[in-house]
């Protein structure tokens, strides 16, 4: 992981049981277990892709924004292909435009097959850090 401060919604991916295994500005991936209708905080099927999706583009966000700045997701565009009932999620973020000001990142998330589950576009702002 890279020195820039993680996304606040850190503790939620702990919650869900994110498992965040790379991290750079130009690509974040992870996993994260799905158990069917025992998803916590009703994420089933195409919520659980869509929470992972949008985690990995954000801690990708984060660490384009570097250290002093946050990355605020704006807008998530999800496409769910199919369920993915049981098993691991595995999800891969990968840069499509990084600016001064906002940062782009496409999701693919996959099924324990290798099918595709989700896509989604990820688009944050980075702001100037108040404390």
């Amino acid at each position: 992981m890279t020195d820039s401060t993680p996304p606040s919604g850190e503790g939620l991916a702990d919650r869900l049981g994110i498992t965040i295994e790379e991290v750079s500005a130009e690509r974040a991936t992870g996993t994260m277990p799905v158990r069917g209708n025992t998803q916590p905080y009703g994420l089933l099927h195409g919520g659980a892709s869509a929470a992972l999706a949008e985690t990995l583009g954000s801690y990708a966000a984060a660490a384009h924004a570097g250290p002093g700045r946050i990355a605020v997701g704006t807008e998530l565009n999800a496409s769910h292909h199919r369920a993915a009932r049981e098993g691991t999620v595995h999800g891969t973020a990968t840069a499509l435009h990084l600016g001064r000001s906002t940062a782009t990142y496409e999701i693919v998330v996959r099924d324990d097959d290798g099918a595709r589950v989700c896509t989604a576009r990820l688009t944050c702002m980075l702001l100037d850090r108040k404390d």
